[in-house]
């Protein structure tokens, strides 16, 4: 799995396509020389394998004197399982999860998965997994050691977790699946809501919501759900803008000090109104198209303050096939609003309950 507080299992990232936004195969280059960090961490890896000794190894130790807790070095076989995770495809146990005042707590549970059939539900708090405690840690530290990275976790494996509900604590032992999930799931509520569900912006899923407001209702509102959703590919969630701006700017970012612009494509529906709900799990590419709704007037953002990664990552080929995923930039909202650190706001704080809110508010906006 891939989505740090989404689908636990991999690292959240706020990736635009480059070289490496492929499945890498063995030999196989970048199709331009690495530059900036990218060619600090390459040349590592160049001179491990002129010494005889691990490239990727030697790539990690490059990228974790940077202290930046987003840059990741993957082998070609953890590469090829982190692009079938952005297809929608993942090894996991099928638990969605998020950090919460320092405590990794179960947001949600796939049906028919391994942790469906252990009975770990929405709520339970991860305590531990194959023995090491995960409070305190990075969601992206907690979700390396679910796929079992270093430890050859494919699908087959098992893994151990610790969990609490309440006053009970108890242990499972689960065992890692092949699994597949819909990024993006729409229903309808009643008083023509039209809900738009993204659990993270993997391929196709921009496209997917844009055909999602085609296809509501005429007369109905949308609630664009981003609770939970840590983010994927940038490209992915400027699509989903423009299926609700007229064109425009989404985000400006910067890579490697040079500054650029993330525009809308045109005829989206200016129309519709809109809510979009976020949470402390809306990450990254998610709070980008948050900020671009709230700054631009087009939705009434509600829930709670966002998680605050505003970084970019860009992936880069390493000599021997693996690939160097590293943070490139910062991103801000089309007033200028800085995320990283911050998270955005909503315009209304809600709750657990937030969607029963929608139909007053929605109201409110003239539907």
């Amino acid at each position: 799995m891939v989505f740090a507080g989404v689908l636990v299992a991999g690292a959240a990232t706020g990736s635009l396509p480059g070289p490496a936004d492929r499945r890498p195969a063995a030999g196989s280059t970048q199709a331009a020389a690495p530059v900036g960090r990218h060619a600090e961490v390459a040349e590592a890896a160049e001179e491990a394998m002129a010494a005889g000794t691990s490239p990727v190894e030697a790539a990690r130790r490059a990228v974790s004197r940077s202290g930046d807790r987003w840059d990741a070095v993957y082998s070609p076989d953890e590469y090829e399982e982190f692009a079938d995770a952005l297809d929608g495809r993942y090894t996991g146990v099928g638990l969605w999860a998020r950090e919460r005042s320092g405590r990794i707590e179960v947001t949600r549970v796939g049906g028919g998965t391994p942790a469906a059939d252990a009975g770990i539900r929405a709520g339970d708090r991860l305590r531990s997994v194959d023995g090491a405690a995960v409070d305190g840690r990075p969601v992206t530290e907690v979700v390396s050691l679910l796929r079992g990275d270093g430890t050859g976790g494919s699908a087959g494996t098992t893994v151990r977790l610790g969990l609490e509900r309440g006053t009970r604590t108890w242990s499972e032992t689960l065992r890692r699946v092949r699994l597949s999930h819909d990024a993006v799931t729409v229903d309808e509520l009643p008083g023509e809501i039209t809900v738009v569900k993204v659990a993270a912006f993997t391929k196709g899923s921009g496209d997917e919501v844009r055909e999602a407001v085609r296809e509501a209702p005429a007369g109905t509102g949308i609630v664009l759900d981003l609770r939970g959703n840590s983010g994927g590919l940038v490209t992915e969630a400027v699509t989903a803008a423009s299926a609700f701006l007229d064109g425009g700017l989404v985000a400006t970012y910067d890579v490697e000090g040079e500054q650029r612009a993330l525009h809308a494509a045109p005829g989206g529906d200016t129309v519709r109104p809109l809510v979009a709900l976020v949470d402390g799990g809306t990450m990254s590419a998610a709070e980008l198209l948050t900020g671009a709704l709230q700054d631009r007037g087009r939705a009434v953002v509600v829930g709670s303050r966002t998680f605050g990664k505003g970084t970019v990552q860009e992936p880069g080929r390493l000599p021997d096939g693996s690939v160097a995923e590293l943070t490139v930039g910062h991103y801000r909202t089309p007033s200028g609003r800085k995320v990283d650190g911050r998270g955005i706001a909503p315009d209304l704080e809600a709750g657990e309950r937030a969607l029963r809110q929608v139909g007053t508010i929605l109201a409110g906006l003239g539907r």
